[in-house]
């Protein structure tokens, strides 16, 4: 089939082939739905299409939120030939022949808009083979990727292009969705308002996906109208979008870690039963939840980390689903204990200490001698055994000679460690009246 420089479907197409999603695929920038930050009057690429300067770009959004619809648009609106390519089918060949047809239609007066589908698919050496054909303007690359292009992409290839962040589409663009479905199919969806809510819930914010179910459901007889649970038997649900590897991995995990420090208890849950809906290793969880119970609980609730272990203990013995409910205890438990991150900040300024300090000796006094000569060179010498002293407390510095005496953890006046901070405050307390007596 005869294909023009954007990539449109000849006229002899017959259109009633082709997929809903393809059909309604957007004519113009101000129709496409969820991004009017970009395709706005005052957005990025409004503002480049008025100027009639269309620069590099990197489309990062989710699946079924328009990067490729908007690449095909971009390169009608500027006159620019069109070049799809998808990093997943294509390599160096690929891109040498795309890169020599760009060269020779420069030198004949035409542009070239060059789409990269998956562009964070090629690995580096690929990447660096774009800069000096986008650095001459030899093309205008649109690349497009699901994943952080701070991650994926190289650094020399970031600083060439500029980044523009698609959004998931939400509840009020994927209905304006389903109106198109029923405007081009000349009748209504056959769903009650619960199933139609639900029906966009189960696209998960991309687009061409609630169209594709969309096709399935008008396809349905008309005259029976679907409630949400005759529709979850005629179509799929999507699964969450997740990946274990990528950026929605760690982005998850900051969510439940954040949200445990805030003491949000019930937002901490969500984010571990979204990751463990994704496919998360719930071991994974059970070792994040055990770091979160040492770094940000710490002894304000010293039985955080017996608790975390425990249920780590008890999903080893139990695994899923039956284990994931003591993970669930244990993300209920962290969230309602007090927390506090002096332990965390005193390793962290002790091993600063350490660093800076060097091989200091200890103190002669706290050094054994288990030899004569070692006895001799006063090793022990003028130790006290603090247990022999009537506080069982003698005060004596065991701190190296060279070093003054530093304050490395601070407990908070929270939970378990404000009965820390009375012992330190009563142990300072005594350290002072040692010193003051050996003075005199």
């Amino acid at each position: 089939m005869a294909r023009d420089k954007a990539g449109t479907g000849s006229l002899f197409e017959d259109r009633t082939q082709r997929p809903l999603a393809d059909r309604l695929r957007p004519q113009q920038l101000d129709e496409v739905v969820g991004q009017d930050h970009l395709v706005g009057g005052d957005g990025p690429l409004a503002r480049m299409l008025d100027q009639g300067r269309l620069s590099s770009i990197v489309l990062w959004g989710p699946p079924g939120c328009g990067k490729t619809t908007i690449a095909r648009l971009l390169a009608q609106k500027t006159d620019l030939a069109f070049e799809p390519l998808s990093a997943v089918f294509s390599g160096v060949a690929d891109l040498r022949k795309v890169f020599e047809e760009a060269g020779r239609r420069r030198a004949a007066g035409q542009g070239t808009l060059l789409f990269v589908d998956e562009i964070h698919r090629f690995n580096r050496a690929q990447q660096d083979g774009f800069l000096p054909y986008v650095e001459d303007g030899t093309v205008v690359l649109v690349g497009a990727t699901t994943e952080n292009p701070s991650f994926e992409l190289n650094a020399a290839l970031l600083s060439r292009v500029q980044v523009l962040v698609l959004r998931r589409l939400d509840d009020e663009a994927l209905e304006k969705l389903l109106r198109r479905v029923e405007a081009l199919t000349g009748r209504p969806l056959p769903l009650d308002a619960e199933a139609r809510a639900a029906l966009r819930a189960m696209a998960d914010g991309d687009g061409r996906y609630l169209l594709n179910l969309a096709e399935q459901v008008s396809a349905l007889p008309p005259d029976a109208t679907l409630d949400a649970t005759a529709l979850a038997r005629h179509v799929q649900k999507r699964a969450p979008l997740y990946d274990k590897a990528q950026e929605g991995h760690y982005n998850l995990i900051s969510a439940l870690h954040k949200s445990l420090r805030g003491s949000d208890t019930d937002a901490a849950l969500y984010w571990m039963a979204r990751m463990l809906a994704g496919g998360e290793d719930p071991l994974y969880i059970a070792r994040r939840l055990t770091r979160f119970a040492v770094e940000d609980v710490g002894l304000a609730d010293p039985q955080a980390v017996v608790q975390a272990l425990a249920a780590w203990d008890v999903y080893e013995r139990l695994g899923s689903p039956e284990g994931e409910l003591a993970l669930a205890q244990l993300v209920i438990y962290l969230g309602t204990a007090p927390k506090s991150n002096a332990v965390y900040r005193a390793y962290g300024a002790v091993k600063k200490a350490a660093r800076e300090t060097g091989s200091l000796m200890p103190p002669m006094h706290i050094l054994n001698a288990p030899t004569r000569m070692m006895k001799e060179m006063g090793y022990g010498d003028g130790y006290v055994y603090d247990h022999d002293t009537a506080d069982g407390f003698s005060g004596q510095n065991y701190f190296p000679e060279g070093m003054s005496r530093r304050t490395f953890y601070e407990p908070v006046e929270r939970g378990f460690e404000r009965e820390i901070r009375k012992r330190l405050d009563y142990w300072n307390k005594l350290r002072r009246r040692a010193a003051d007596a050996n003075e005199e």
